[in-house]
C-alpha cells in the first residue's frame, strides 16, 4: 500500500487565501485547450455514503450533489488547489490588469471560448451566462444562493461569446462566487418551471462528463464527454455508488468493490487497518470541513444563550476527538479553516466544565423537574439530536453527549435520518432542534459566510442561503456587508476576526473539529488531487487515469 501525507496535508495560510478581485489568475490543468489525450477507457466505482438527489447545481443542495455537478458542468472559471483561479468557459480569467474587471470592481467583461457544445449539441452562448446569472435572483427559483449576484444590474450580450455587466458595488467575494457557479443551458428551461424542469432530473451540461444514468437509492453512472472543449476525461465510465453504512462503505474499499472512497472517506476507527492494505493509496487529507453540533435557535430552549454555552460546558471535546475519532481531526473554536489567512487564532479556549455549566443553568432559572430534568416557566430542556443514520462514529458520539447532558439535567434524544430525508427540508427548511453536521462555511478561498450568518440567509424565514440555524446577529449583518465590499485582505481581516468572536460568543453551533479526512483510492488510479478550496473529494474526475 501507500500511505502518503502529500503536500496538500499543510497548505500554505496563502495558498488557501488564494485570489480577491486584484489578484492574479492562475491557469489549471483542466483548462490547458487542445492537449492531446488518449481515448477514454475503463471504469471507476466511487464509493460515498449520501446519496446525490439534486442535480440542478443551482437549486438547494448540500455537498455531496457537488461531485456530480462538477463532472456535467463549467463554471466560468474554477478554483485550484493553491486558492488561484483557472480558465473553465472563458478564454482568460477577468482581472483588472487585463480589462475584465474595472478599477473599481463594478464592470465585468467576459469572454467565451469559442466552439463549446452542450451535452446535446447545442452551442453555448452568452445568452446561457446571462441566463444563469439571472437566475439566482428570479424570485420564483429556489436558488441555493442569491448572495452577491443580486448586485448585477445589468447585462448586455454584446455577442455570442462576449457579455459584460454592471454591479451596484463591488463585492470581493465574487471571484469566488463565480467559481462555484455552474454555468446551464437557457433553451432546457424555455417555456419551463425552473424548480420543476424536467433539466432537473436528465441535465445537461458542458462538462467533461455525460448523464448516463440514474438508479435512486443505489448508483448514479456517467461517461466520458468526447467532445469536451478542454483536457478530456481518460476514464469511459464513473459509477457513484451509494452505500450509507461506513462499515459497509469501508469493507467494499477494502475487497475492491469500490475504487475510490469519497465525501467523508475511511472511518477514523478503520485508518490503522487501512494504511496496510493491499494495492490502495490512503492519505490523511485536510479539509475545511468543521463538524458541528449546530442548532436551530428558533427552538425556545436553544434560543436561550445560557442553555448554549452550558451545553458546550458539557462537551468532552478532547475525549470525543481521541476515543471517537483516533486523534485525527483538529479541534477548533471556529468555522474558519485553520489554514486561512482570515483564521482568527485569539478566540477563547474551550474547556470542559459540566459544574460550571451547571451553575450557568441555575443562575438562568432552569431548575431540575421531579423526572431530574431542568425546566423553565414550563419548558423542560429537552430536544431531539439528528444526524445521517449509519455514520457509526457519529452515534456514538451522540450516545457519549445523550448521557454527559443527562447528568447536568438536560434530555437529548436521539433521531437520526436517511441522508436523502436528513439532508433535505429537515436540515435546509431548519426543522431539527440540533445536527451533528459537517459544515463547509467558506466559498473557495475567500471569507464571506453571509450564506451562513445573514439573517437574511435563513430558509425558514423566506430567505435565500444556508443559516439554517436561523441565528441574526444585526452586528453580523452589518459586518459582512462591510467584509464583501473591502478588497485588501489585510482590511478585511479584522472584520472575519471579528465576525469570528460574536459566533464563538453566541453559540449558534458548538464547534468540535476541522476534519482531517481519511481518504482513499486504488494505487494504480492516478490524477486523484485534493483541493481545500471545493466542497467535494471527487472535483476533478476528467483527470483520473489508471495507470
Amino acid at each position: 500500500m501507500t500511505n502518503t501525507g502529500n503536500d496538500f496535508a499543510h497548505p500554505s495560510r496563502r495558498g488557501f487565501l488564494g485570489m480577491t478581485l486584484m489578484g492574479a489568475a492562475g491557469l489549471g490543468l483542466s483548462s490547458l485547450p487542445g492537449t492531446a489525450r488518449a481515448q477514454a477507457t475503463g471504469q471507476v466505482i466511487v464509493g460515498i455514503s449520501q446519496e446525490p438527489t439534486v442535480f440542478n447545481p443551482h437549486l438547494l443542495h448540500i455537498e455531496v450533489d457537488e461531485g456530480i455537478h462538477w463532472a456535467l458542468f463549467d463554471p466560468l472559471f474554477s478554483v485550484e488547489p493553491d486558492g488561484s483561479f483557472a480558465p473553465r468557459l472563458v478564454t482568460e480569467v477577468p482581472t483588472v490588469e487585463n480589462g475584465g474587471i474595472s478599477e473599481d470592481g463594478t464592470e465585468w467583461r467576459i469572454s467565451l471560448k469559442e466552439g463549446v457544445t452542450w451535452h446535446d449539441g447545442t452551442p453555448l452562448t452568452a445568452e446561457d451566462v446571462k441566463f444563469t446569472l439571472e437566475l439566482q435572483t428570479n424570485p420564483d427559483f429556489r436558488a441555493a444562493r442569491r448572495t452577491g449576484h443580486e448586485l448585477i444590474e445589468e447585462i448586455t450580450v454584446v455577442s455570442d461569446t462576449e457579455l459584460t455587466w454592471k454591479m451596484s458595488s463591488a463585492f470581493a467575494p465574487y471571484m469566488a462566487i463565480l467559481s462555484w457557479t455552474m454555468i446551464v443551458p437557457a433553451h432546457a428551461f424555455e417555456g419551463e418551471d425552473p424548480n420543476e424542469a424536467p433539466f432537473n432530473q436528465s441535465p445537461i451540461g458542458t462538462g467533461p462528463f455525460v448523464w448516463d444514468s440514474r438508479a435512486p437509492g443505489d448508483n448514479i453512472q456517467l461517461v466520458a464527454n468526447p467532445d469536451y472543449h478542454g483536457n478530456k476525461a481518460q476514464i469511459e465510465r464513473v459509477v457513484v455508488r451509494y452505500v450509507p453504512d461506513l462499515t459497509v462503505l469501508y469493507t467494499q474499499f477494502r475487497t475492491g468493490d469500490i475504487d475510490v472512497i469519497a465525501l467523508q472517506g475511511i472511518a477514523p476507527d478503520h485508518y490503522a487497518e487501512a494504511s496496510e492494505l493491499s494495492g490502495k493509496t490512503v492519505e490523511l487529507v485536510p479539509v475545511g470541513t468543521v463538524e458541528t453540533l449546530s442548532l436551530n435557535v428558533g427552538n425556545p430552549v436553544l434560543a436561550d444563550p445560557a442553555v448554549r454555552e452550558a451545553l458546550y460546558l458539557g462537551v468532552d471535546k478532547a475525549t470525543v476527538i481521541d476515543a471517537l475519532y483516533y486523534g485525527l481531526p483538529t479541534a477548533t473554536e471556529t468555522y474558519m479553516p485553520q489554514q486561512s489567512f482570515y483564521y482568527n487564532e485569539s478566540l477563547p479556549e474551550h474547556v470542559y466544565d459540566p459544574e460550571a455549566g451547571i451553575a450557568l443553568l441555575e443562575e438562568a432559572g432552569w431548575v431540575v423537574g421531579s423526572d431530574g430534568i431542568r425546566e423553565k416557566d414550563g419548558e423542560r430542556l429537552s430536544f431531539v439530536c439528528s444526524t445521517t443514520a449509519g455514520n457509526h462514529t457519529r452515534e456514538q458520539l451522540q450516545q457519549f453527549l445523550q448521557q454527559s447532558w443527562r447528568d447536568m439535567g438536560i434530555e437529548m434524544s436521539i433521531s437520526n435520518l436517511p441522508p436523502a430525508v436528513m439532508w433535505a427540508d429537515h436540515w435546509m427548511q431548519s426543522q431539527f432542534d440540533m445536527a451533528v453536521a459537517g459544515i463547509i462555511f467558506l466559498t473557495g478561498p475567500d471569507p464571506d459566510t453571509r450564506d451562513y450568518f445573514h439573517t437574511e440567509a435563513i430558509n425558514a424565514q423566506g430567505g435565500a442561503g444556508q443559516n439554517t440555524f436561523q441565528y441574526s446577529n444585526p452586528r453580523i449583518d452589518e459586518l459582512l456587508a462591510e467584509g464583501a465590499t473591502t478588497v485588501s485582505p489585510e482590511a478585511r481581516k479584522p472584520i472575519y476576526e471579528e465576525i469570528q468572536a460574536l459566533v464563538r460568543e453566541e453559540l449558534p453551533f458548538l464547534p468540535l473539529f476541522q476534519r482531517n479526512e481519511v481518504r482513499g483510492h486504488d494505487e494504480q488510479m492516478a490524477g486523484y488531487t485534493p483541493n481545500i478550496n471545493v466542497r467535494i473529494t471527487f472535483w476533478n474526475m476528467q483527470d483520473w487515469s489508471w495507470s
